[in-house]
């Protein structure tokens, strides 16, 4: 967790696991960062862990 917290630089909430897919709730207002330009940021971790990832806000 710290590692992926390193790699979004953000804050995380928490992380669900759903199969082959790692949901990662951030506080409101950073998803956009945590995303990065065009989804690079979503995409290198997605490489790095070889699993998928979903970027959410927590409510």
């Amino acid at each position: 967790m710290e590692k992926l917290k390193r790699m979004l630089d953000v804050d995380i909430d928490r992380v669900e696991e759903d199969g082959n897919k790692v949901i990662v709730f951030v506080p409101e207002g950073q998803a956009a960062k945590a995303i990065g330009s065009n989804g690079c940021v979503v995409r290198s971790v997605e490489l790095v862990l070889d699993r998928e990832l979903e970027v959410k806000e927590s409510s």
